[in-house]
């Protein structure tokens, strides 16, 4: 454990502390994402065990469940049947899943190369922008408790081959999030984006139907992807913002003063993940290298100056011009 992460813990600790609940009925909130279940090895459970804790003590009237491993189903699957009042209470997941749901622009925090890093990413999302794409949630049936900064970078994984330079992507079947968003980011590089659910890379990898996917280094280290891939390429191509959404439908279930608790459990748990993303991100990558894994640091500047173009065509297909140009003002 690093110092941060201790101390991290004990502040969570120390707030989950409360009148203990009764033994009458609960509201049941059922929170669903695809991660592992590894609060070290995730953000989405270590938020979900933090907001677990302090709400089971805080609302005596709520009992917070955890579905780690798309334990409720797959993200597209969990969120379409949370549009329509069932299944799960909230979803953690990056917004390139919810932009199949909510009006394209949603998507637009997904364009490649926009972010400069997690202070940039901040800004964006406690900012107008993250007001906007709350906004446009909200129309689509989900409350935006906040957003998370999906604990680093994304970057290419391989099983066999080396990724040296951009060149050595061409033509490799990469694994991605079903999105326009995604697809048109891995194409750009020269890969050949391979939408697909998460749940299936692990096998695919294995049966050679991929050659990579493209994620965060906690990520592949919490799915123990290093024992069927040799290979990360640091491309640094995005950060895809995880949001934590509450079913509209369930969220009106709630009375004030459990709603009161819901927003204060999340934001303890925002801050506590947002503050890990740095140290997780450089200790995956120290542990993943410990396992055999092979890091290497293609030249992205090329794909970068590229990238501008891509940026523009896309944001105007998403209709989000505008808020590309304040996420690249900022």
């Amino acid at each position: 454990k690093s110092l941060l992460m201790t101390v991290a813990l004990a502040v969570a600790a120390l707030a989950m502390t409360g009148a203990p609940a009764t033994a009458q009925a609960k509201k049941v909130i059922r929170i669903n994402h695809a991660g592992a279940d590894d609060i070290m090895g995730t953000e989405h459970q270590m938020f979900s065990w933090i907001f677990a804790n302090y709400v089971n003590q805080k609302a005596p009237t709520l009992e917070v469940r955890i579905f780690p491993n798309s334990g409720l189903g797959q993200s597209r699957q969990v969120i379409e049947a949370m549009q329509l009042g069932s299944g799960a209470s909230m979803h953690i997941g990056g917004m390139a899943e919810f932009a199949n749901f909510c009006q394209a622009r949603c998507g637009v925090v997904g364009l490649p190369f926009i972010f400069k890093g997690y202070d940039h990413v901040q800004r964006v999302l406690d900012g107008p922008v993250g007001a906007a794409l709350s906004a446009e949630l909200e129309k689509a049936g989900f409350k935006a408790l906040g957003y998370m900064y999906s604990w680093g970078y994304r970057n290419v994984v391989t099983a066999k081959k080396e990724i040296k330079t951009v060149a050595d992507l061409k033509g490799l079947k990469i694994r991605t999030i079903p999105t326009p968003v995604f697809v048109g980011a891995i194409n750009a590089m020269g890969a050949s984006a391979t939408p697909m659910n998460f749940g299936e890379v692990y096998t695919s990898m294995q049966s050679g139907v991929l050659d990579g996917f493209e994620h965060t280094a906690s990520t592949t280290l919490s799915f123990k992807f290093h024992e069927i891939a040799k290979y990360v390429a640091i491309t640094q191509h995005l950060i895809d913002p995880t949001v934590v959404a509450f079913s509209n439908s369930e969220w009106a279930k709630l009375d004030g003063k459990e709603q009161a608790v819901v927003v204060e459990g999340a934001k303890l748990a925002i801050d506590i993940a947002r503050a890990m993303s740095s140290v997780r991100e450089t200790e995956s990558f120290a542990q993943l290298k410990k396992l055999g894994m092979t890091i290497t640091h293609p030249d992205m500047s090329e794909a970068r100056a590229k990238a501008a173009d891509v940026q523009k065509e896309m944001a105007a297909k998403l209709k989000a011009e505008d808020l590309l140009q304040q996420i690249l003002a900022q």
